[in-house]
């Protein structure tokens, strides 16, 4: 039954990304004054952001984060795309990874939907809210949103060099909250070949953070999963497996949510959004058979590397510094 509603929710909102990403021509004329047309071809720059897209993808599956997270920051830095058409892909590119994952890990018993539905309804509410004050703000001036993004880029960036994930935290006892949630679940490890017993504590704490995470998703288009997994795994005492399984669902419902206001404000076009979501799915399935044999340690730093110069090259060009070009 779970999988039915799921699988229903899904094909719901892949109609509605279909239905917005094939609208009709002046859909494609705002494409063309979007992207600064000049006199490059049409196919010009969709072309680059796919062939860039490809190569996000790749790195993003090795690092271990998602793909807006990447995608946000590097496409609004050096494509001549206004920052609102960038965010607004941004959340689609996650939305894509999370429908396409998210019933296998239901049918596994690794995404805990009893533990996704509380997150899910706080981060999604104010994801709402933050992509309404993100679409405030860029209107009042595009620099403020550079700026925040680039602020909240290298923020991330330090959060994966110092956040160290624990396989399975051990929690000796489970606070009131939690316990009245049902926050608790048994699941089955592959590797270990055992079942692993977990229950969350410091749930309040946890939850309260969950207001920010959808805050950030919702005004810079970054989906959220490189924040859920430190709060549910380290902050909460989730086990690693369960927290990344968790997190992906989330991003199923988290990201629609802030998604449709920005189809609703006409941010989400053809031209930029089929090549992204496309590059970035090719390359994720190339990426996973690399995993095998790269070493994701030196990945996963080019990928904060990365994301320091992206986050600094916004904050260049939100406050009008010209020092990175």
């Amino acid at each position: 039954m779970l999988n039915n509603f799921f699988n229903t929710m899904n094909r719901l909102v892949l109609s509605s990304l279909v239905l917005v990403l094939s609208s009709p021509a002046g859909a494609f004329a705002a494409d063309q004054a979007a992207m600064g047309g000049g006199d490059k071809p049409w196919w010009f720059w969709p072309l680059i952001l796919f062939v860039f897209c490809f190569v996000l993808g790749v790195l993003a599956v090795m690092a271990g984060v998602g793909g807006a997270v990447l995608y946000v920051p590097l496409v609004s830095g050096f494509f001549p795309f206004h920052i609102d058409f960038v965010r607004g892909v941004g959340l689609m590119v996650a939305l894509a990874g999370a429908l396409a994952a998210g019933p296998g890990l239901l049918r596994r018993n690794l995404a805990n939907l009893r533990l996704a539905l509380p997150v899910a309804l706080i981060a999604s509410a104010f994801s709402i809210v933050g992509a309404v004050i993100g679409l405030r703000l860029s209107a009042l001036d595009p620099n403020i949103i550079q700026t925040c993004l680039g602020a909240t880029i290298v923020g991330i960036a330090a959060l994966l060099v110092f956040s160290k994930n624990s396989e399975k935290p051990v929690v000796t006892k489970q606070d009131a909250i939690g316990l009245a949630l049902g926050l608790n679940g048994l699941y089955w490890d592959e590797g270990a070949r055992e079942s692993v017993e977990w229950k969350t504590h410091r749930t309040l704490l946890g939850l309260s953070m969950f207001i920010l995470i959808g805050l950030l998703a919702g005004m810079f288009g970054l989906g959220a999963g490189w924040a859920n997994v430190p709060v549910l795994n380290l902050m909460m005492g989730v086990p690693l497996k369960v927290s990344v399984a968790t997190s992906k669902f989330l991003l199923s419902i988290t990201d629609t949510s802030a998604a449709w206001i920005y189809m609703n404000q006409g941010c989400v076009i053809p031209l930029i959004g089929i090549p992204s979501i496309v590059g970035l799915m090719f390359g994720s399935l190339l990426g996973v058979k690399i995993l095998a044999v790269a070493k994701p340690k030196i990945i996963r730093y080019m990928v904060i590397i990365m994301l320091l110069f992206s986050g600094l090259k916004a904050l260049d060009k939100g406050l009008g510094l010209g020092l990175l070009g």
